[in-house]
């Protein structure tokens, strides 16, 4: 004999998986809207005077526990995921370096967090760039 209390049980349990998932569902939200304003592609242009205008593309990305990963491309000269050996923002501060090529950059986000303002310094040198998001 069946109990009555078999479909009640089944009920249920779709109805807390239906919870569970969607619960899920938020929770990776979450963890998305947690990722540092600086994750994300930022693309910008030096203006190298005679040797002209180079295009400068940072990749920046964010691990499980924090820490921030980058990568650089210069499309003018064909070099693409260039390593970036140390990366840190602080609030609207951003600097990196990439001891593959010599270079570093120091700026500052807007308010907006749509542009970082600031320098390249490279090969004793140093130029205005400014990355805008992608």
């Amino acid at each position: 004999m069946k109990s009555r209390s078999t479909p009640l049980l089944i009920a249920l349990s779709l109805v807390i998986g239906a919870i569970l998932l969607s619960s899920a569902g938020s929770q990776s939200i979450a963890a998305k809207d947690s990722d540092s304003p600086a994750v994300g592609t930022w693309e910008g242009t030096l203006d190298a005077g005679a040797q002209g205008q180079l295009r400068v593309v940072v990749h920046i990305s964010q691990a499980a526990d924090g820490t921030l990963a980058a990568t650089l491309d210069s499309p003018d000269q064909g070099a693409k995921g260039i390593p970036v050996s140390k990366i840190t923002f602080k609030d609207p501060d951003l600097s990196f370096e990439s001891s593959a090529i010599g270079g570093s950059y120091q700026g500052t986000m807007n308010k907006e967090r749509s542009e970082i303002a600031g320098t390249w310094s490279q090969g004793g040198g140093s130029l205005p760039l400014k990355f805008k998001r992608a």
